[in-house]
């Protein structure tokens, strides 16, 4: 009997040993993340249609408990965050672009609806370098797209049920 119940305290203690002298979970380089997306960056991105206009902006993602991403929660409408409202949209029918919106606009026309015109397209830092060539066309940012585009009007997702918060 007593031997029986050493062994069984000497199998106790190798189990408890072996968690204890267990490898950490290996840290991963900033290059293994290069080309992966911050999603702290992601959300407030402004969402264009495919004719570039401004349709709102994304305020949130929604993933499930593995960690895939279901859906974006885009805020459309308003004026400056006041009025607008969220809509839910499948997170695989947002693309993302890391070249800024171009205006296809004739240069004499108006700036049409929330179309921005090619010096204002950068979500990043730009160089504000006159005498360069390159100053409206920024190099994109690694971490963060510069825009997202959803195949849908302004009026097609005010139309959509707003997404609510459930507690």
């Amino acid at each position: 009997m007593l031997l029986r119940s050493v062994a069984a305290g000497l199998l106790g203690v190798a189990a408890l040993t072996s968690v204890a002298f267990a490898e950490p979970p290996a840290s991963l380089s900033e290059s293994s993340l290069q080309g992966n997306w911050r999603a702290s960056k992601v959300v407030g991105l402004r969402v264009y249609n495919d004719n570039n206009e401004n349709v709102g902006s994304i305020n949130d993602l929604i993933m499930d408990k593995s960690g895939n991403l279901k859906a974006a929660v885009i805020s459309v409408g308003g004026f400056l965050g006041v009025g607008s409202r969220l809509v839910a949209v499948p997170f695989e029918k947002v693309k993302f672009s890391n070249e800024a919106v171009a205006y296809t606009g004739a240069s004499n026309a108006p700036n049409a609806g929330n179309r921005p015109t090619p010096s204002t397209t950068t979500t990043g830092s730009a160089a504000n370098d006159k005498n360069s060539s390159t100053a409206s066309t920024s190099k994109p940012n690694p971490w963060y797209p510069d825009h997202a585009v959803l195949n849908a009007t302004k009026d097609d997702l005010k139309k959509m049920p707003e997404f609510k918060y459930s507690e």
